[in-house]
C-alpha cells in the first residue's frame, strides 16, 4: 500500500471522527451554561472607560480627541 492510499483512508476514517468530535466539543464549550457572563463582559471591553458621547463641536470646528485613560 502506498502512503498516500494509507493517508487518505486514515483522512477518510478517523481524520474525519476526530474533527467532528474537535467540533462537537468546542460548540459544547462555547455554549456551557455559566459562559455567558463571561462572553458578555468580553464583548464590553471597547466601552469600559465611555462615560459620555463625544461633545458635539460644530460643522465648522475640528472635533476634540478623546484619549483614553490609564
Amino acid at each position: 500500500m502506498e502512503l498516500y492510499t494509507l493517508l487518505r483512508q486514515f483522512a477518510d476514517s478517523w481524520m474525519l471522527l476526530f474533527l467532528f468530535t474537535f467540533f462537537i466539543g468546542v460548540v459544547v464549550w462555547a455554549f456551557r451554561p455559566g459562559s455567558t457572563k463571561v462572553y458578555k463582559d468580553t464583548a464590553n471591553i471597547p466601552f469600559r472607560h465611555d462615560d459620555a458621547p463625544a461633545p458635539d463641536t460644530g460643522a465648522g470646528q475640528p472635533a476634540a480627541t478623546k484619549e483614553a485613560r490609564a
